[in-house]
């Protein structure tokens, strides 16, 4: 694998990066705020990549240059096994996979793992109130649900099977990319959703005053008195 091939391969990796980088894609590995720095990485590459083609085309174009020399009788052939770096950038390319969902839901223990003792801030306007899945979770499992009572709360997620076969509401967390996500649980009661894992739910309800031990790590799992649901499309932005 010489110089040249080297540089095809790093412009079909940074075109990938940017690909996904200049659409929604990118949310289905890293958080929102690294969108520049995914633009930057992949442009960079492309950049590098041109000027080191152009460079081995000036090499191979000399008088007494042969193909893989660099003009001082050093040859430029790296292993083929480079050309295996292809295949994550014709896979970004190419093949669009699910976002984290019910499987990793089903596999990892619950986020609730750490008490967080603080002054929850009163819920914000509109009926229903719209909490992320993570806030809610804190507010009935380390605030005992003081600041939810009275109030008609909107959760949206994605269906999970739960410990005990039935559906609870689910979302992925993540700290940097895919690869830390984890799920926050929200069992549900009341008018319980009835559809297939993975389908993408607007639940409006109340906080109920009970919990389980997730049996993956002995996390508490809230739960959510459902009186109202529809599906709704996938978000674009589908972790919190």
């Amino acid at each position: 694998m010489n110089r040249a091939a080297q540089a095809v391969v790093m412009v079909f990796l940074g075109g990938a990066i940017l690909r996904v980088s200049v659409t929604d894609l990118y949310l289905r590995y890293v958080k929102q705020g690294l969108r520049p720095f995914l633009i930057a990485a992949g442009t960079l590459l492309v950049i590098t990549a041109i000027v080191a083609l152009l460079q081995e085309l000036r090499h191979l174009n000399g008088p007494e240059a042969g193909p893989d020399d660099d003009g001082h009788g050093h040859g430029h052939s790296g292993p083929a096994v480079g050309w295996l770096l292809l295949l994550p950038a014709l896979a970004l390319l190419f093949v669009v996979p699910p976002a984290l969902g019910a499987d990793t839901a089903a596999r990892a223990g619950s986020a609730l793992t750490d008490n967080r003792e603080v002054a929850y801030p009163p819920l914000p306007p509109g009926d229903p109130a719209e909490l992320t899945l993570l806030d809610y979770g804190y507010r009935a499992v380390y605030d005992h649900g003081r600041t939810l009572q009275d109030w008609r709360i909107q959760l949206t997620g994605f269906l999970a099977p739960g410990p005990d076969r039935q559906p609870m509401l689910a979302r992925i967390i993540l700290s940097c990319c895919a690869a830390d996500g984890v799920p926050i649980k929200i069992g549900l009661r009341g008018q319980v959703p009835q559809a297939p894992a993975n389908t993408w739910v607007r639940t409006t309800g109340r906080w109920v005053p009970h919990t389980v031990k997730d049996p993956v790590n002995d996390a508490d799992v809230p739960y959510f008195q459902v009186e109202d649901w529809q599906h709704i499309p996938a978000p674009a932005e589908p972790y919190e």
